[in-house]
């Protein structure tokens, strides 16, 4: 039995820290959206025990530890089906730990395809809930499309579409440890938030300037300075060729920006291939092709 489908990245519209839940988990509240950077999976279940996964890329652990193998073993507990060797393929696409959920985006796509592979007809909810098990972004990876999303991001609320809209995607150089950027927020002192009510207002009214007027990442508040400059440089290269607005994704490093115009998206991508290695075009995508 074997199977093939794409996981789709995530970027963050917005993103803000509410504060601390009595968990010690920080509490979110922000809007994600689905875009067609994909990662590519192959499933293949054989008679025998086990889950293993193949990525091709050295430093992805490829047994119990990535969060693939952990949604297909979350998912054989839940139904109670045994005796299948799974092998997980991943041709990675999105780039890694880039804040743009590629990890999550997997995983996602493992419980999507092993619920189609065996026919067991878990629904979008019991998906979510299981998702939830192994990873933050995995509930809203479920499904995709233009979703508020709060607590540690499971609470999920479905929004009016985004407007199409074309998105250069780069990620500089260095990386973002989520963990250490948590311990750098002060919820007390974040100095600016996003005006989600606003941006609520702007995908009902399908006003994607509107939209990229408002986006805003409290994140970027507590980057180390030299890291902050580097994001700065990219999000200026991307005002400067036409995109209506540009911030960073997740807990970061990458930067991206919503066009209205392919040409100056292109005109984007271009520029900043020059100095960073991983650009990418890409387009808004309102559920998930293929599902």
């Amino acid at each position: 039995m074997r199977n093939t489908s794409n996981a789709y990245a995530k970027i963050n519209i917005s993103l803000d820290i509410i504060g601390k839940m009595p968990d010690g988990y920080h509490e979110l509240e922000t809007i994600m959206q689905t875009v067609s950077l994909h990662d590519e999976i192959s499933i293949e279940c054989l008679p025998g025990n086990g889950v293993s996964v193949s990525t091709g890329v050295p430093y992805i652990p490829d047994d119990e530890r990535n969060i693939a193998a952990k949604a297909a073993n979350a998912f054989f507990r839940h139904t109670q089906i045994s005796g299948y060797k799974t092998q997980i393929t991943i041709k990675k696409n999105i780039p890694v730990c880039a804040g743009l959920g590629g990890g999550s985006a997997d995983a996602a796509c493992v419980f999507r395809m092993l619920n189609k592979m065996f026919d067991v007809g878990l629904s979008t909810e019991t998906l979510e809930t299981l998702g939830n098990s192994v990873g933050s972004d995995v509930p809203f990876c479920i499904e995709g499309g233009t979703k508020l999303a709060r607590g540690r991001g499971e609470i999920l609320t479905n929004l009016t579409p985004i407007v199409h809209s074309d998105i250069v995607i780069c990620k500089p150089a260095f990386l973002c440890s989520t963990q250490k950027l948590f311990a750098r927020v002060n919820c007390g002192k974040i100095r600016g938030r996003p005006d989600t009510a606003g941006l609520i207002k702007a995908f009902d009214e399908k006003d994607l300037g509107g939209v990229a007027r408002r986006m805003y990442n409290v994140f970027e508040e507590v980057l180390p300075y030299g890291k902050r400059q580097d994001v700065e440089a990219i999000r200026n290269t991307l005002l400067e060729s036409g995109a209506l607005g540009a911030i960073m994704t997740g807990s970061g490093p990458t930067v991206f920006g919503l066009f209205d115009s392919k040409d100056n998206a292109e005109n984007a991508f271009d520029r900043l291939k020059e100095e960073y290695e991983e650009c990418y075009l890409a387009a808004t995508v309102n559920g998930l092709p293929g599902k």
